[in-house]
């Protein structure tokens, strides 16, 4: 019985090893040396002595957190709707689709949305304004990010929500709490779950966001992912462009614990 386990276990073990923990030594290793392969912890002390990495660093943090508020923001009144509509699997699926889109695709269909000749730009000139220049701005980076990330964000949330026993609903409502005490004391609470697989979902992936930033945000938006392409494609200090990606790995590792932490039971009188 335990060879067979073993004998199960040996394709996954050899997909670890392979493509997560021989990827990470080999970046932890190029971090830890420079240009002649000399062991060295030069990398790590220009990252957190630069202002410039540390700018970087900041740029990332403010640009995740932005993206995964609004995200939050539209996702979660969303997924409360639908929770409540019929035919939701057909909601769901108009919600999904998008994701089967290549990224790039979408990318280079806002170039052409938020350009100056194009449908928004087109649409303000109805008005005798613009052409305006949206294109290469905070804000088309932000809304483009929070479009293609929406998705997975309204899923784990909807199918918290869905997991509500409606009794507890019934009840609260019995006990005469009104709609937003009900929210605040039973829906809230019980949907965090989703919630924080929501935000590790978006948070985590918007740090090292790298082609969108050189796509919808030009040279205006630097971060930490923008940083790591530029070292591993450009200049091709590969030591330094490890560093920071085991900075972000570091990061990423910590968001996930701060998210993942067990909430305690309460009592609310309501």
């Amino acid at each position: 019985m335990k060879k067979n386990r073993l004998l199960f276990l040996l394709p996954y073990l050899l997909w670890i090893g392979l493509f997560v923990i021989a990827p990470l030594v080999l970046i932890l290793g190029y971090s830890l040396t420079d240009a002649h392969s000399h062991l060295t912890l030069q990398n790590f002390a220009a990252f957190f002595s630069g202002g410039t990495f540390l700018r970087m660093m900041a740029n990332s943090f403010w640009y995740a957190l932005l993206i995964t508020f609004f995200c939050l923001l539209v996702s979660y009144p969303a997924a409360l709707a639908l929770t409540r509509l019929k035919n939701q699997q057909f909601w769901l699926m108009l919600i999904i689709l998008p994701t089967w889109i290549n990224l790039l695709l979408k990318a280079y269909a806002f170039i052409g949305i938020f350009s100056r000749s194009g449908m928004v730009n087109q649409f303000l000139g109805l008005f005798g304004i613009g052409p305006v220049g949206i294109m290469f701005t905070d804000f088309a980076f932000i809304f483009v990010a929070i479009y293609i990330e929406i998705p997975f964000m309204v899923m784990p949330i909807y199918n918290s929500l869905k997991e509500i026993d409606p009794a507890l609903l019934s009840a609260s409502s019995d006990l005469g709490a009104s709609f937003w005490q009900t929210f605040r004391y039973v829906i809230w609470p019980l949907s965090w779950p989703g919630v924080e697989s929501g935000i590790q979902a978006i948070f985590i992936p918007s740090l090292s966001l790298f082609m969108l930033t050189r796509l919808i945000g030009g040279n205006r938006v630097i971060t930490l992912g923008t940083a790591v392409e530029e070292y591993f494609l450009t200049t091709m200090n590969w030591n330094m462009g490890a560093t920071i990606g085991v900075i972000l790995i570091a990061l990423m590792s910590i968001v996930m614990l701060l998210t993942s932490r067990k909430q305690h039971k309460k009592e609310f009188e309501l």
